[in-house]
């Protein structure tokens, strides 16, 4: 409370970042009820500390609860041979298929076993079931009695403050609005499924959503003549990471210098010092590979803040990678990630740390890791480090069919985000008592998939501790990200100078300015959802070819 009379003691002048960091310092107090009286605070102080203790649980029973079925090794048909040969019989004479990300996702996309994929992804929804419930329910009524304690009208007044977005209504209001514009293609996706779907089972009149990653790629193989086996040959990790540093320092002008001797807390962690030219901007933690009790996710994480004259940034990039053959959807969740890596190290040059790093609003975070997925589609960029074991770089013409394949389902994806977001925000809201009822309600709003009776998915939707109300910000920080690479030619992706502008306004100044005015300085004009638009019809139109 001292400290926050002395900075409401201050004047509100100086330089712009100095006026800035008041505006927000205040804010922050604020936000965190130091202005308020002995009970109000005291109160808070628990409230604070409980979300703390509550969040954790919440998060380490999801990593902890690691799930398993058991099949027989002729249920493994359609598996790649190293994906075969990773998974022997034990001693029962059974494969064992757990939850972790390395066995789920593989599994759903080639299993041919129809039951043997409901049956792993059921157990993949039941993670942290029955703990998580409870759990929720608590971590869900502190957050309301917070922002009502604050005077604030909910949960999502509270968290949306800070937030391009604004308001609670707000975030309801984007939610409509995508789902309207993503319909006709989202049903045009859902009926090429289901189509698919009825081939296998003439009598389906519905398509489960435990069989949606098999029959996307399915599609994808049949129609587009695109076959992610065959496109696994190509993505070798040490390749792909390889490939990720150096495209990523080609673009913005950087040079990763690796450190064997600087200390880690596994020995499957790289580390690298990041230099701008001469300049030692930061390091950087890659721990890329699963192991027992890690984060079972893909995340950057801050280490330390950069501040100008007195610490370098570093951060960590904690994915779950498999060591050898990777799906292209890994090596695009790799560009996703690394994209807040560079962020965070390309804005540690700050004279405050309130604004070194991703210091933006929390919806925009996502926007340039997202823009950066776009490098991941390009063959000029795949081909320098996509190469089979002979040597042979991916096609040109594999990675055109990659892209057309890649516009069917984006609807269902997008309605799918959608559900997820209007989760977060509408658990938070109404705080329904039957959790599970509400999942299946809310479900059926937005998504285009059925619920899965007996699954509880809330109870491993990890984003509800850290995102809390504000799973939106994906899809909202999507419609600035394709606005952003409007402004880049999509046949020359390594053109520098656009990348160092881009590098310069919207990376670089981290928190200086408002997320709206980087993207301004950017474009040269606001931003719109002309460009998302755009992306959603590009669909369209090859539906209607």
């Amino acid at each position: 409370r001292q400290l926050y009379d002395v900075v409401a003691g201050t004047e509100d002048g100086g330089d712009d970042q100095r006026q800035r960091l008041r505006a927000h310092v205040l804010r922050d107090f604020r936000r965190s009820g130091v202005d308020r009286d002995d009970a109000v605070r005291a109160r808070v102080r628990e409230i604070a500390d409980r979300l703390t203790v509550v969040g954790q649980d919440f998060g380490r029973a999801i990593r902890d609860d690691v799930r398993s079925i058991k099949i027989r090794p002729e249920q493994l048909d359609g598996l790649p041979d190293d994906f075969v040969a990773a998974h022997q019989p034990g001693a029962d004479g059974l494969v064992t298929i757990t939850t972790d990300y390395p066995d789920v996702m593989p599994f759903r996309t080639f299993a041919r076993d129809k039951q043997a994929r409901h049956d792993i992804h059921a157990e993949f929804l039941n993670r942290a079931w029955p703990q998580n419930d409870a759990v929720l329910t608590e971590m869900l009524d502190l957050r309301a009695e917070l922002a009502t304690l604050l005077g604030y009208a909910s949960w999502p007044d509270y968290d949306v403050e800070a937030k391009m977005v604004g308001t609670g209504d707000a975030i309801i209001e984007f939610i409509d609005k995508i789902t309207a514009a993503s319909d006709i293609a989202a049903h045009r996706d859902y009926d090429m499924l289901l189509d698919r779907v009825r081939r296998d089972d003439p009598a389906a009149t519905s398509v489960p959503r435990a069989d949606l990653v098999f029959y996307e790629e399915q599609i994808r193989r049949e129609d587009f003549d695109v076959d992610a086996t065959e496109l696994r040959r190509y993505f070798e990790f040490d390749r792909v990471r390889t490939g990720l540093l150096d495209a990523t320092a080609r673009l913005f002008g950087l040079r990763y210098d690796q450190r064997d001797d600087v200390a880690a807390w596994h020995e499957d962690v790289s580390v690298y010092d990041v230099y701008l030219a001469d300049e030692l901007l930061g390091r950087i933690y890659l721990d890329l590979h699963p192991r027992e009790g890690k984060f079972k996710h893909a995340a950057q994480f801050d280490l330390t803040l950069g501040v100008t004259g007195r610490q370098l940034p570093e951060g960590v990039l904690a994915c779950n990678f498999s060591r050898g053959l990777m799906q292209h959807r890994e090596v695009v969740t790799f560009f996703h990630e690394f994209g807040h890596l560079v962020h965070h190290v390309l804005a540690g040059r700050q004279r405050y740390a309130r604004f070194s790093g991703v210091a933006t609003e929390w919806d925009f975070v996502e926007a340039p890791s997202q823009m950066l997925e776009e490098w991941a589609w390009d063959a000029d960029v795949l081909r320098t480090f996509a190469v089979n074991a002979d040597g042979e770089p991916v096609p040109r013409e594999l990675v055109e069919r990659m892209q057309a394949a890649e516009q069917f389902g984006k609807g269902t994806f997008v309605r799918s985000q959608i559900f997820y977001s209007a989760l977060s925000y509408l658990l938070h809201r109404d705080r329904p008592r039957d959790l599970t009822a509400a999942v299946r309600e809310i479900q059926a709003a937005y998504d285009l998939f059925d619920y899965i009776d007996g699954t509880h998915f809330h109870t491993s939707f990890g984003h509800l501790a850290g995102y809390t109300s504000g799973y939106y910000t994906y899809m909202w920080s999507k419609v600035i990200a394709k606005d952003l690479f409007s402004a880049f030619d999509p046949q020359q992706l390594f053109d520098t100078t656009v990348a160092a502008r881009y590098r310069d306004t919207v990376l670089a100044p981290g928190g200086l300015a408002d997320a709206a005015d980087l993207v301004t300085a950017f474009l040269g004009r606001p931003y719109s959802f002309d460009a998302f638009q755009r992306w959603l019809d590009q669909d369209r139109a090859r539906a209607d070819a």
